[in-house]
């Protein structure tokens, strides 16, 4: 809980908006995760320096794709943050996270070497770094963070991209066109959602 208390006060600050855009990676990459599985492809992956990103895909389940992305984000955290929590292994865990960045940096981010792939490649090469070199504690602290940071940043994007801002194309827009279920409908499950993932993932 003391960790919740600490990344909320310092959310709008330069300690946390690169761990922002690490979540926007793990929400574009749930969009193209889901899209494989189902059959489809993915084409691209985008971020930018607005904590915007988008992932381009082809075929696959529409309906799974789009709601991939804020519960992918969300499971993202929750296992990160479990695993943090409950394993010793928080070295390995930040090396394999790293390693998972920077395959997908080389494979989907696009354009090369512009701000998502630079951010990609330089994150991944960081957790690598850090897990190789710095003590256990540490980790524990940057994998908790990370995984935390994940879950609230799901809730607080959906309150603003649906909540806030009803009209704004987002995931639940697009899923409302195809479910005929009203967008905040969807933003209100996700939340729930967030929420108890964080409180649970945490203990």
């Amino acid at each position: 809980m003391g960790l919740m208390v600490v990344v909320w006060f310092l959310w709008n600050t330069w300690f946390i908006y690169p761990l922002k855009i690490l979540v926007v990676f793990f929400h574009e990459l749930s969009h193209g995760l889901v899209a494989l599985v189902t059959g489809g492809r993915v084409e691209e992956i985008r971020l930018t320096a607005n904590e915007g990103g988008v992932c381009m895909t082809a075929g696959g389940s529409r309906f799974l794709t789009l709601t991939a992305g804020y519960l992918g984000s969300l499971i993202f955290g929750g296992v990160i943050l479990a695993l943090a929590a409950k394993s010793s292994k928080d070295r390995l865990i930040s090396m394999t996270l790293g390693g998972i960045v920077l395959l997908v940096c080389l494979i989907w981010i696009r354009p090369l070497f512009g701000f998502g792939f630079i951010f990609a490649a330089l994150t991944g090469a960081a957790l690598i770094a850090v897990g190789a070199y710095l003590p256990m504690r540490v980790n524990d602290l940057l994998n908790k963070t990370i995984g935390l940071t994940s879950c609230l940043y799901a809730v607080m994007d959906i309150k603003s991209d649906i909540l806030q801002n009803p009209r704004q194309l987002s995931d639940a827009s697009m899923l409302a066109q195809l479910t005929h279920i009203p967008a905040f409908v969807w933003g209100i499950v996700w939340i729930a959602i967030a929420l108890l993932t964080s409180l649970f993932s945490s203990h």
